[in-house]
This record gives structure tokens, sequence and C-alpha cells, in this order.
């Protein structure tokens, strides 16, 4: 989750499920249990980061947050966000 530029409260959103089935392999970002940052990410089981699904949302709308994903993972999210952006592949 990362606030929008500009004046207004909008906050740039993805998917996060924990319907392993929906994975992209090679696109989207599986948290495990075993992940040394699974604790403080506050999800209850394994998890897909869906990327592909994105949604910008008011503010007001946010209830807060339940943890946090560590740097590393976020900037993988980012890279791969950002090449398939950069690329405008289509499955």
């Amino acid at each position: 989750m990362s606030e929008a530029p500009g004046p207004y409260d909008d906050w740039l959103i993805c998917m996060i499920s924990s319907q392993l089935h929906q994975q992209i392999e090679g696109f989207d970002e599986l948290i495990e249990e075993g992940d040394s940052d699974f604790q403080q990410s506050g999800l209850k089981k394994t998890s897909v980061v869906r990327i592909s699904r994105l949604a910008v949302v008011e503010g007001e709308v946010l209830e807060g947050r339940i943890g946090r994903i560590s740097p590393d993972r976020v900037q993988r999210i980012r890279r791969r966000l950002t090449e398939w952006i950069r690329e405008g592949k289509r499955n």
C-alpha cells in the first residue's frame, strides 16, 4: 500500500489472498509461514500478493494496517510491477 502523489488522500493497494491457486507463478509474491517477515505481516496463513490486482482507493475506506512486509519483499514487488508496466505484456 502506498499513498498516491497529489493533494488527494488516495492509496494504491493490491490484493492479498490465501487462495494460493490464484498465484501467477514468477509474478505474484508468495508470503509463506516460514518466511522471516511472515510474523510481522499480520497474515494468518500463507498468502499470495496479487500484483496485477491493483486498485486506487480513498484513504477514508482504509481501516488501518495489519502488519508489514520486509523492505526486500517490497522492492521485489515494485520491480515486478515496474517491469510489467514497462513491457506492456498481456497474457
